[in-house]
């Protein structure tokens, strides 16, 4: 009988290495094309949940875990969930079920590095279609813990939150907000068809506008990414940083282009169209508190202007 390897399949089933044992899903490529009616359920449901998920004040009871050890734990993860090409998903549902574990249970500051690889394992069992190893994942720690204690983490944390782990995330909303975006921006430009002789003045147009928007969408994803590391964002719901997040990236983008000596017009047209689908589409959320939301971004991108300064060039 063929022995099982530590994430849970057979060893005779020889996985492939972490660079390709996971499918690649960043936020950057995760927005599909026209939200369906599922989705707009899905994310209805998902909105009434998020405030039964919030962790506001998980280190309130935490005597030797600060704000600055958490964001230290947390962009480490960000660059782990990448180096295994991991789903957004997965990292952000890792913080999300770490920090309800703090609300929980006091955790020593030696133990907070297992307490971020054991979130990040259960979340990656829960999103993707396999897991790292467990091996791997202590490696990274440079093998300061055993699999032993990992596995006995697991089984704590599993039962402190009840085995909940369905938490709505920021790449939930994310996903959601962007692909709403760029479906009704499709919809008005299926309109305008080019003739023959246009076609192909037309297909470059769009490769430029498509680039563009990749751009964006990275951008969009990075400042949520700055966002999951910084505790003071614990307070607000993740549907709020996400539109916050959106709304700081079309401003920034618009001050980028009217700064270019190159005018992307087609951009300029898709981010004054969905400003105003957000006003007509999106009602669940207090627009006072994601104005509020949308200031702290905007300090918190300006005091990380070099980690989304390579995505600035639109």
């Amino acid at each position: 009988m063929s022995a099982m390897s530590d994430s849970g399949f057979e060893e005779e089933l020889q996985s492939p290495s972490p660079c390709q044992q996971h499918v690649t899903r960043p936020w950057a490529e995760s927005a599909r094309d026209t939200p369906t009616h599922s989705d707009e359920s899905c994310f209805i449901t998902q909105s009434h949940k998020q405030q039964h998920f919030l962790t506001r004040d998980c280190l309130a009871r935490q005597p030797q875990i600060t704000a600055e050890a958490r964001c230290k734990l947390v962009s480490w993860l960000l660059a782990v969930y990448k180096h295994f090409k991991l789903s957004f998903e997965s990292c952000c549902l890792a913080v999300n079920i770490m920090d309800r574990f703090l609300v929980t249970t006091s955790v020593a500051a030696d133990c907070f590095q297992l307490l971020g690889v054991t979130s990040l394992l259960i979340a990656t069992k829960h999103v993707e279609v396999c897991s790292p190893r467990i091996k791997q994942l202590l490696s990274l720690c440079c093998d300061a813990f055993s699999r032993e204690q990992l596995c006995n983490l697991e089984c704590l944390i599993l039962l402190r939150l009840n085995f909940r782990l369905a938490a709505p995330t920021l790449a939930f909303f994310l996903d959601y907000f962007i692909s709403h975006e760029l479906s009704r921006y499709a919809i008005r430009t299926k309109e305008k068809i080019p003739d023959e002789e246009n076609k192909f003045r037309s297909w470059k147009a769009a490769e430029e506008q498509l680039f563009s928007m990749k751009r964006y969408k990275c951008l969009v994803g990075k400042v949520c990414e700055l966002s999951l590391a910084d505790y003071a964002f614990n307070k607000y719901p993740p549907s709020v940083i996400v539109l916050s997040a959106i709304n700081l990236t079309k401003d920034l983008v618009r001050r980028q282009i009217k700064e270019s000596s190159v005018k992307n017009t087609r951009l300029s047209e898709m981010l004054d169209f969905v400003s105003v689908a957000d006003n007509n589409s999106q009602g669940l959320d207090d627009p006072t508190l994601i104005q509020q939301c949308t200031q702290e971004l905007k300090l918190l991108v300006s005091l990380n202007q070099e980690s989304v300064q390579d995505l600035m060039t639109l």
